[in-house]
């Protein structure tokens, strides 16, 4: 199979399954279908998961560590009655009792930099549906100016008939059909060109949404009832970037303390409890307290690293709400545009339309030439285009809006879906279960229906 024969059935199999009437697809349907199988969003479930798993792992450090020894050895004897091996076996355990609240600070920073990858979660599923968004206007485009450009061919075909009949009988001359025939040529340039287009949309449409788009009905803008300015107070107050960063400056501040607290004393209390083979047991309690005289240092430029570390993230938060601000500002931009250019170029296509109705009927009659046909047709033609563009850009820039202010969520957009609770496996893993008991038999349970 040659290249352009191949490039013409994989076009022709991309036409079909998007035209297909018994499978139609509606914007929500691919929203669902994008939230259900995106990889993205699996991706960080999973890093919110190891994240919640950093509170286990501060809390269980809050907690009794128990640990057990066995030691046995072969010497040679000194004596005839002396013992061959000698083996031994203890359990031991330690517990912080005065940590300055180092411990209990390490678990409260990591809960603050689990409720900030949950709101990084939340700008992923954003970006997800935003995409998917883009992907399906796209498409939907591409269709549309696809079928624009083979209309425009079957026009052209006709008025070169058209040409070449007036020619046969003296009416215009041979450059009036070489017009036509440049026409038709360009058009059907055109043509091969939205086909190219629609088979990349395709794909993107593929690779957003996790299958190959079908039938594409129609999509309307989504609605945005605020103000730019009521949008911008909105989105500075919940938008997942910045409450995000407003976590993270809580957990610096609670690391500055950490810091603070590691230049204090420690007590911890120690048990141990030993046997060796002959029988003799052996146990200790005691208290141990202890802490740094002297580091060159290391603990001063700590603090102050994690100081530097605070200023920075809040120095963050300015940048962010300005960002936000600014994407609101764009979104809203956009979405005027493209309604001021639908409402416009409907009005254009109108008048275009009976213009080159006007100019074809004339043409018939001998008082317009075959090239002032054609530029009327053109004329139409790029006016249709120019609103499907405007079409498609109205949508995708409603939903811009929406994700601009934090609110381009399946939770807020109703969709037919299980939404992803991020607080469940929390609440399994936060107090750090041990394997054996029944929080953590339920955990084992949650990793093998997700690793499936």
């Amino acid at each position: 199979m040659t290249m352009r024969k191949y490039f013409g059935a994989a076009l022709t199999a991309v036409t079909l399954v998007i035209s297909a009437p018994a499978q139609a697809d509606t914007l929500a349907d691919a929203l669902t279908h994008a939230y259900n199988h995106s990889g993205l969003l699996d991706q960080n479930r999973a890093l919110l998961r190891a994240a919640d798993e950093d509170v286990a792992q501060a809390v269980a450090a809050t907690l009794p560590v128990i640990s057990w020894a066995a030691n046995a050895s072969v010497s040679a004897p000194r004596a005839p009655s002396a013992d061959l091996i000698q083996a031994t076996a203890s359990i031991s355990g330690s517990l912080a009792i005065y940590d300055s609240g180092a411990g209990q600070l390490a678990v409260e920073a990591q809960k603050e930099i689990v409720l900030g990858t949950r709101q990084s979660l939340r700008d992923v599923e954003q970006n997800v549906l935003l995409n998917t968004v883009s992907a399906y206007m796209q498409v939907r485009a591409d269709s549309e100016f696809m079928a624009l450009r083979q209309s425009n061919v079957r026009v052209i075909t006709q008025e070169l008939r058209a040409a070449e009949d007036r020619f046969d009988v003296g009416e215009v001359t041979r450059t009036d059909v070489a017009l036509a025939e440049a026409r038709l040529a360009s058009a059907k340039s055109l043509l091969a060109a939205a086909q190219g287009s629609l088979a990349r949309s395709a794909e993107a449409y593929r690779n957003a949404v996790g299958r190959a788009p079908r039938s594409l009905q129609p999509a309307s803008a989504a609605p945005v009832l605020k103000t730019i300015a009521d949008a911008k107070a909105f989105a500075v107050r919940n938008h997942p970037s910045i409450l995000q960063v407003q976590h993270s400056v809580s957990a610096a501040e609670l690391s500055i303390k950490r810091g603070e607290a590691a230049m204090n004393p420690t007590a911890s209390l120690n048990m141990q409890f030993g046997v060796n083979q002959d029988g003799t047991i052996g146990q200790q309690v005691g208290i141990g307290v202890g802490g740094t005289i002297y580091a060159g240092g290391r603990l001063s430029s700590q603090v102050r690293q994690l100081m530097a570390r605070r200023d920075a993230t809040r120095a963050q938060l300015h940048v962010v709400r300005l960002g936000l601000e600014q994407q609101v500002g764009n979104a809203y931009s956009f979405l005027e545009v493209a309604r001021a250019s639908r409402q416009a170029i409907g009005q254009q296509i109108r008048a275009a339309r009976v213009a080159f109705r006007g100019v074809r009927e004339e043409g018939t009659l001998g008082a317009r030439t075959t090239i002032d046909v054609l530029n009327a047709e053109q004329e139409l033609l790029n006016a249709q285009a120019n609103l499907i563009a405007a079409q498609a850009d109205e949508v995708i820039a409603s939903y811009q809006v929406l994700a601009a202010m934090g609110l381009l969520t399946a939770e807020h957009l109703r969709l037919p879906v299980q939404n992803y609770d991020p607080a469940a496996y929390y609440n399994l893993v936060k107090d750090a279960p041990l394997i054996t008991s029944d929080q953590g038999q339920a955990l084992d349970r949650v990793l093998r229906s997700i690793g499936q």
